[in-house]
């Protein structure tokens, strides 16, 4: 018998003692034979041997039925979620609620829980913790750009190159059957001509499915009910309906400057000294430098861009030990100044109300909350609106509302109806660069045209949010805690809200609205009421006669 020969009859009776030593059911068990003698009768030298040899080795391979011990330890699991993470107490809550029902049911089938909120809040490192809590192990998979069904579901054998789908490759690299997978970025998946795997998802994402997934290369149905998969995503628009109503959302918002510097204590300083080859007393970083760089170098909901500065500080001060130069071992403000240079954001970015038809708004985006502005002028004309600053449809679509509805209520703000057939209103919100689309800018906007046409100011430190009808009602909006945090960043004192928004400060911990007066509103008349100032700065029925 030749070499090639014993080592193809090693090869095969290796796959097959491998087969034997395995946990899978007894159609697993026939189906694995059928492969193994099909490959015995293929000659080694034929291309479709190799192909059959790499089926039969992934079916081997896998982890059929095979689990790791969970640790049901609950005070350990919470003492692990709290070393790892500061704050996110809602997210916590819920994760040792699914462990404590795991260890009463012991078969409970994994919930699909999915984190949603703005980049740099802890979403993905929060998966790892939960994978220590449990002792299980971890995957990570990132789906941001994927649009090819097969990395989801896989291809069939009979294609060149074919190969498991990614769920099941990462299944078999960790070799247990009830990993913590975290799926990031399920909202960045994208339709292709080469199908849609977010279509592919619902299956390996239903609880009731995922126990009989088929994968197109292994050809049987393998068990994912004993994952426990957490999907990441910033913000909910962009996954499909079905896909999201398979998940259970747990929102995942912005921190405070205060949750912030004690993040920056626990966590960044240290990771950042390690990383860079420094001792813990070689560098000492005072709260009111670190308040410093998350208000003057930072403006985001997380913590990665406060990582990067406070890994660009050590890094020059890495440099500073490695040439044998003084430096500060405790740093102080002018410290600060020297390693980043200027001052990249001021603290407060509310720029007063010196003008009537300036308003400040409050806006929710993918990094969490801003403040934006509102700006409204006149001039002499035959009343035409005009809108710039880089607006969507449903923002212009407010704009206009917000004018019908001052035309056909002239007269209890005081103003000659004349006044819209003369001049001219002139709507803008700076920052034109950055497209600006969404309902929550209605009150605001009435609030600017109000504010101009009655030439009555806007009272100071004052911010509102909330959707308009023509009938004049203010509707609610979403985004309300990182609003809130934005508004509070920018130093302002007093937020107007819908009425039906009253009910989301209730999920809100009390130190979030610390410092902040709330006017809850039914209608625009409310709102105007609040906001502009009684004292007129020039009488408005003279703008008619002009």
């Amino acid at each position: 018998m030749s070499w090639e020969a014993t080592r193809w009859e090693l090869e095969i009776k290796e796959l097959k003692e491998k087969g034997k030593k395995k946990k899978w059911s007894k159609e697993i068990a026939n189906f694995f034979e059928k492969e193994t003698e099909k490959l015995h009768r293929l000659n080694p030298a034929a291309g479709e041997y190799s192909v059959q040899f790499t089926f039969c080795q992934t079916l081997v391979d896998l982890p059929w039925n095979e689990y790791s011990k969970d640790n049901f330890d609950l005070k350990n699991a919470r003492k692990v979620l709290d070393e790892d993470h500061y704050g996110l107490e809602k997210v916590k809550e819920r994760i040792l609620e699914h462990l404590a029902v795991l260890k009463l049911k012991n078969d409970m089938k994994a919930p699909i829980l999915c984190l949603y909120g703005p980049p740099g809040v802890g979403k993905t490192s929060l998966g790892k913790s939960v994978a220590r809590a449990l002792d299980r192990k971890f995957v990570r998979m990132s789906l941001g750009g994927l649009h090819d069904e097969s990395e989801i579901r896989g291809h069939r054998k009979t294609y060149i190159g074919a190969m498991p789908g990614r769920i099941i490759q990462n299944i078999k690299k960790v070799k247990t059957s009830n990993p913590v997978f975290i799926l990031d970025e399920i909202d960045k998946v994208s339709k292709h001509f080469h199908g849609d795997p977010a279509s592919a998802l619902l299956e390996v994402l239903d609880p009731e499915q995922n126990s009989e997934f088929h994968d197109n290369y292994v050809e049987q149905d393998y068990d994912l009910s004993k994952v426990m998969f957490i999907a990441t995503a910033n913000t909910l628009n962009t996954i499909a309906p079905p896909l999201r109503d398979r998940l259970e959302l747990i929102e995942v918002s912005g921190y405070l400057v205060e949750e912030k510097i004690e993040i920056a204590k626990r966590h960044l300083i240290p990771k950042q000294l390690i990383n860079h080859g420094l001792k813990k007393g070689e560098v000492v970083f005072p709260k009111k430098v670190i308040e410093k760089i998350i208000d003057g170098y930072t403006r985001e909901s997380g913590v990665r861009e406060l990582d990067k500065k406070i890994a660009k500080v050590i890094r020059r001060i890495a440099k500073k030990i490695a040439f044998e130069e003084p430096y500060n071992k405790k740093l102080t403000l002018e410290d600060v100044r020297e390693y980043l240079g200027v001052t990249e954001y001021s603290k407060e970015r509310y720029q007063g109300n010196d003008f009537a038809g300036v308003v400040t708004g409050l806006a929710w985006t993918a990094v969490g909350g801003q403040i934006l502005y509102v700006e409204t002028s006149l001039s002499k004309g035959k009343g035409a609106l005009t809108l710039t600053g880089n607006l969507g449809d449903v923002m212009k679509e407010s704009a206009m509302l917000a004018h019908e509805y001052l035309k056909s209520h002239a007269e209890q703000l005081g103003l000659d109806p004349e006044i819209f057939s003369n001049w001219n209103a002139h709507v803008h919100v700076p920052e034109g660069a950055i497209p600006k689309d969404g309902p929550s800018a209605g009150v605001t906007m009435v609030t600017s045209l109000a504010s101009a046409f009655t030439q009555r100011k806007v009272k100071k430190n004052l911010a509102m949010t909330g959707e308009i009808t023509l009938r004049g009602k203010v509707l609610p909006v979403g985004g309300i805690k990182e609003k809130i945090l934005a508004a509070k960043r920018a130093g302002i004192t007093e937020i107007i809200l819908a009425q039906e928004n009253k009910k989301n400060l209730e999920e809100i911990k009390e130190e979030y609205l610390k410092g902040v007066k709330f006017h809850f509103v039914e209608t625009i008349m409310d709102v105007l009421d609040i906001a502009l100032l009684k004292m007129k700065v020039e009488n408005p029925v003279s703008l008619t006669s002009q």
